[in-house]
């Protein structure tokens, strides 16, 4: 667009998990409404807390987080409707509700689509396991476990955070249930020392079963089978065996890495598409230790800030950002009770030194809700009309 047009520069936000949520809140207080118009497109109608999933999961409930209360008077445009194509050639995305297909045109696409669940092509799996990285799936098994009578048998595959979060959440909800997980490693052998020795303890203090060095190779209504021949009877199988990236990258055109991850330089831009930024887990960023960022919550907000300030920077010709992109600490919910918080390194290696029992419950619980107020406030409010954009009408660029 050339100078003097009136046009507004069109920010397109796809998704509204905890990076696109922030990220179209960060960018309305950012930039002036009356120079660029910034749009977040999602699914469903209220936020969700991805990070509470296995406690939706067991009967408790969420906070409801409806966006249009979030962002009223923000000046975000709110679509309602599933995105099915990214054309980046043709710099628009198409889209479905229930008033049916749409073509959503943009200047700067902000991708934050996230991931889902991962079932690695196991056989079976897609059929009878259960998921809980969204909302629905939460739903789902949780009118499965309401279903169980006492001593029924649930198993969990997948012996990483969401896996050992889940298993403990169920056994201290149900009790009368019969709760176990199969880890392809040992239980917890990524925390220190410490870490999963207490994992071992609460597991103990749960009646938790661990199969520990054990890989599914099938899933079936009633059981699982493993890669040593053995058989494992289960009346749920819940599916925690990490994230997978939505395939609409992909096909879009834009670099992605083999997982379907968009590839993206320090400030989120997408390598092969500049006009195209990413948040979170659908981004392939590397952290200040030059280490891949892994899908996380953690890492994926500030992913997403770090893309919305180097827009700001683009669009007002200000200094390009440097937020820092590392890690503090791995926080554990161990049911309602206990849990863990593992410190670690830069990298994410864990350090000896933990936090156990209600503190760190009580430590988890202050970063979920953290974690959900970030969304809504995103940044400070815009003070002044100071900057122009670059090629651009003039915009606005609020205190950091």
């Amino acid at each position: 667009m050339t100078a003097g047009t009136t046009r507004k520069h069109r920010i397109l936000v796809l998704g509204a998990g905890y990076a696109g949520a922030s990220a179209a809140g960060r960018l309305a207080k950012r930039l002036h409404r009356d120079d660029v118009e910034v749009t977040l497109v999602n699914a469903e109608e209220d936020f969700v807390e991805r990070v509470r999933n296995h406690q939706l999961a067991v009967g408790q409930e969420i906070k409801h987080r409806p966006f249009d209360a979030m962002f009223k008077g923000s000046g975000v445009r709110l679509r309602f409707a599933k995105v099915t194509a990214v054309e980046v050639d043709r710099g628009s995305v198409r889209v479905e509700s229930a008033a049916g297909e749409e073509e959503l045109a943009y200047d700067t696409l902000l991708y934050a689509l996230g991931s889902r669940w991962n079932d690695h092509g196991v056989q079976g799996a897609a059929e009878y396991a259960h998921e809980i990285s969204s909302r629905a799936g939460a739903l789902r098994l949780r009118s499965r476990l309401a279903s169980l009578a006492p001593g029924g048998k649930v198993l969990a595959v997948g012996g990483g955070l969401t896996g050992i979060e889940a298993v403990t959440e169920i056994a201290e909800s149900r009790p009368d249930l019969d709760v176990a997980l199969a880890a392809r490693g040992g239980l917890g052998d990524w925390l220190s020392r410490k870490g999963a020795a207490h994992v071992r303890k609460v597991f103990g203090k749960l009646g938790i079963t661990a199969y520990e060095h054990t890989t599914v190779t099938a899933v079936e209504a009633d059981r699982v089978k493993t890669s040593d021949d053995k058989v494992l009877e289960t009346a749920v199988t819940v599916w925690t065996t990490g994230f997978a990236t939505h395939p609409i990258a992909e096909a879009s055109g834009l670099q992605v890495t083999e997982n379907g991850q968009i590839v993206v330089d320090d400030m989120m831009r997408s390598v092969s598409h500049p006009e195209v930024y990413v948040g979170g887990d659908a981004g392939y960023a590397m952290g200040d230790t030059d280490k891949p960022l892994r899908m996380s919550c953690a890492t994926g907000t500030p992913m997403a800030w770090q893309a919305v300030d180097a827009v700001v920077a683009k669009l007002t010709g200000l200094k390009q950002p440097n937020m820092p992109l590392r890690y503090f600490n791995q926080c554990v919910s161990l049911g309602r009770k206990d849990g863990l918080i593992q410190f670690v390194t830069a990298d994410d290696i864990s350090k000896e030194q933990v936090l156990t029992g209600r503190a760190a419950a009580h430590y988890k619980e202050l970063v979920c809700k953290g974690a959900a107020w970030a969304v809504a406030h995103p940044g400070a409010t815009v003070l002044s009309r100071g900057r122009r954009m670059t090629g651009e009408p003039k915009a606005a660029v609020a205190a950091a």
